[in-house]
């Protein structure tokens, strides 16, 4: 993390292994981290990058030649998604071990299509993309839909309006990067991170309806719903 932010995160998430990088502006990540960040890639199960990174133009280059040059599986996601497409050198280089998460307005500029269209096919749009990217796209949305670039799509059943929150997203991208930890390839960790989320996000609309839920109510839910997946329920 940025090395001013460092001191705050640190202690508000004692469970979190933090390294402080050198950043371009207050808060944002730039390129001179690059060497440091690949060097903690190397010994890494799997990498998210994205959620907060900030959008100068150092930042979308760190992004770009990670995407490109690391080794481990990396989700992709918010201001990653946008460093992507100011970038399309990257297109079908990625690879089957990168994790593209973008809600239909970042996946309009990934492909130059608009959202409108995007929505009105959704699981044609996300097939497309993950073949022109070269890589696993996860549309979000009403109906999550996961395609592989080989041609495989999924349609998550759910539509969850308790979910349409700012950062919800972003524990997604967690979930996925989780189960790419344990061991599940990149494809069937994003099928089954949808599906966990989306389970999540309608138990505790269950409790508390469909508006009002913060990203961080997810947490506790999660491995609920997990123990509750591994017992065969859901």
């Amino acid at each position: 993390m940025a090395d001013t932010i460092y001191p705050i995160l640190a202690a508000k998430c004692t469970e979190v292994m933090a390294t402080p990088v050198p950043e371009v502006a207050p808060g944002a990540v730039g390129h001179a981290a690059y060497d440091s960040i690949l060097r903690q890639l190397a010994i890494a199960s799997v990498g998210i990058i994205g959620p907060g990174l900030g959008r100068d133009s150092s930042t979308w280059r760190l992004v770009l030649d990670l995407a490109l040059h690391a080794k481990c599986p990396l989700v992709i996601d918010a201001d990653g998604l946008n460093a992507l497409a100011v970038s399309p050198r990257a297109k079908g280089k990625l690879g089957k071990n990168r994790v593209l998460t973008p809600h239909p307005g970042e996946l309009a500029r990934l492909t130059g299509k608009t959202a409108d269209a995007i929505n009105a096919d959704r699981e044609s749009a996300a097939r497309k993309a993950a073949k022109e990217w070269g890589a696993i796209v996860v549309l979000k949305g009403a109906h999550t839909v996961v395609a592989h670039p080989d041609g495989r799509t999924s349609e998550d059943p759910h539509e969850v309006p308790a979910l349409a929150s700012g950062g919800t997203g972003d524990v997604l991208s967690g979930i996925i990067g989780g189960l790419i930890a344990q061991g599940s390839e990149p494809y069937a960790a994003a099928v089954t991170g949808v599906y966990v989320h989306a389970a999540a996000g309608r138990r505790i609309s269950e409790r508390l309806g469909d508006s009002g839920l913060l990203a961080s109510d997810l947490l506790l839910e999660i491995p609920l719903v997990m123990n509750v997946l591994r017992q065969g329920g859901l």
